[in-house]
């Protein structure tokens, strides 16, 4: 991507070679390349903010080149600023985030690389063709999520929102195909480094149908989609997204009450002919808490109980915190984690022992529970199932908000002092758990991708069992998610960019 030669400048005596800064003896982040720009920083800052950037695991590279990721200037005007990269690169700079020196010092206090938001990128002043933009946004743009990096800034949400809605519509009425199709363009629209502003910056890029493109025009015309909004006050669409907003009711029991009349949650609480099972009981029960957003702190919380409770039965135990919160999301619906020991085969009775902990507790509030029906002979599972055949259980627990830093996300006017929130637990073998990992964190999207890629690219089947290449007849082992990305010739992206 860059050309860059620097003339040696002219000195009136030579300088000592300067010493090479020591870098960071383990590299945590190494898909991100940091290359800070020396003009207006000037050499020993310079130099400060490599040895702070290494120590903390980031690769910062001496020299600007098509490795670079992440471009970082300090008191620079964008015009000058854009206007020396261009002179080093033979093209524009699509797949650079260029950025304000604000994105390394928050990097360098969270410790890890942070998202991009809006506030720290340096915008290139000078106006773009459409031809020109197109280009910037779909040069590299992959069909497959799990060839992109998608963090939590979404800079497409005003289409991203309507296809949700779209795509949420057509599982309510099991039409699966168009489904996948909204949230695949959804997806891929999420990784775009902007906004989509016009027509032609859509027509290249991949995963748009007739379908989504027509959505996409009407919104950058109107500012709305008139199939969406007629869609939001469609009764069945309110019914079907009120109704499956309780814990144990998918689409099909929807359906079901929609078609027997039933608008509400008291009418069906009053219809005594409705049998409710005991999830849909507990459902019902605690609507209140666990249709409310789960915070961050919260999540740290309930990591601690679970960590207690499994270390209290063998302190080998390993915890994971996977899905949202994994990804570096703020607020999730619920919280998942794995739990398993490096013993193989203690994992199958780990996890009844952890619920006996939890309810002598006294916050265990509901325990769906099933046993594991994995069996290493039985692989590979030649299709897709939307769930692992892993050990695992469905909980709600009690979680006290005195346990919680900050308090609890409560309702307003709520003084209980605690709170009902889902927790999901599964626990794996610990020759599987990188599999397991993988698949538990998400996001719906990137994993069904890394599938489709796997079978269409590779030749190999995965899922949160195993990796089984089909052209040599042998599974794959693997001890991290990394060993995964390397078996299927694809870049490692960290969690926090998989949130397609």
């Amino acid at each position: 991507m860059f050309r860059y030669t620097a003339a040696p400048r002219a000195r009136k005596r030579s300088r000592p070679a300067e010493v090479c800064t020591p870098r960071c003896e383990e590299v945590k982040f190494e898909d991100v390349r940091v290359y800070l720009v020396e003009r207006k920083m000037g050499r020993s800052r310079r130099s400060f903010l490599t040895q702070l950037g290494t120590s903390k695991g980031f690769i910062v590279e001496d020299v600007l080149s098509d490795k670079v990721t992440h471009v970082v200037s300090e008191n620079s005007q964008a015009a000058s600023l854009w206007k020396w990269l261009k002179e080093c690169a033979s093209m524009d700079l699509p797949n650079v985030h260029v950025l304000d020196i604000s994105w390394f010092t928050d990097s360098m206090r969270e410790g890890r690389p942070v998202a991009v938001e809006t506030r720290h990128l340096i915008q290139d002043t000078e106006p773009t063709s459409a031809e020109g933009s197109t280009h910037t946004l779909m040069a590299t743009v992959s069909q497959y999520a799990c060839q992109r990096r998608t963090t939590t800034e979404n800079n497409n949400k005003i289409f991203t929102d309507a296809f949700e809605v779209l795509a949420e519509s057509y599982e309510f009425n099991e039409i699966e195909g168009r489904c996948l199709a909204f949230r695949r363009a959804a997806s891929m629209l999420k990784s775009l480094p902007r906004a989509v502003r016009c027509l032609g910056e859509m027509q290249d890029l991949p995963c748009l149908g007739e379908h989504t493109k027509a959505v996409m025009e009407e919104i950058l015309q109107c500012g709305c989609s008139f199939e969406v909004k007629k869609l939001l006050s469609d009764e069945r669409y309110q019914t079907f997204k009120l109704f499956t907003s309780v814990f144990g009711v998918g689409p099909k029991t929807a359906d079901k009450w929609h078609r027997r009349g039933l608008r509400s949650f008291s009418d069906i609480l009053a219809d005594r002919s409705i049998h409710l099972n005991r999830m849909q009981q507990s459902g019902f029960l605690h609507y209140g808490d666990i249709s409310r957003a789960v915070s961050k702190a919260e999540a740290r919380s309930l990591r601690n109980i679970i960590d207690g409770a499994a270390r209290a039965i063998t302190p080998a135990a390993i915890l994971a915190l996977t899905g949202g919160f994994s990804r570096g999301k703020e607020f999730g619906h619920d919280v998942d984690f794995i739990v398993t020991t490096p013993e193989l085969g203690r994992e199958e009775s780990l996890l009844p022992e952890v619920i006996d902990g939890l309810k002598k507790q006294g916050i265990l509030l509901y325990c769906d529970y099933h046993a594991s029906t994995f069996d290493v002979a039985k692989l590979p599972i030649r299709r897709f199932e939307a769930m692992d055949h892993f050990a695992k259980c469905f909980l709600i627990l009690r979680l006290e908000g005195s346990r919680v830093e900050g308090g609890l996300n409560s309702a307003e006017g709520d003084g209980r002092g605690w709170r009902a929130v889902r927790v999901d637990l599964v626990s794996p073998p610990m020759d599987h758990y990188a599999f397991a990992l993988l698949g538990w964190t998400g996001s719906r999207q990137f994993e069904r991708d890394l599938r489709r890629f796997a079978g269409a690219k590779r030749g190999m089947l995965l899922d949160n069992h195993a990796l089984y290449d089909k052209t040599k007849n042998e599974f794959l082992a693997a001890e991290t998610e990394k060993d995964i990305f390397a078996h299927l010739g694809l870049e490692y992206i960290e969690p926090w960019q998989r949130n397609a």
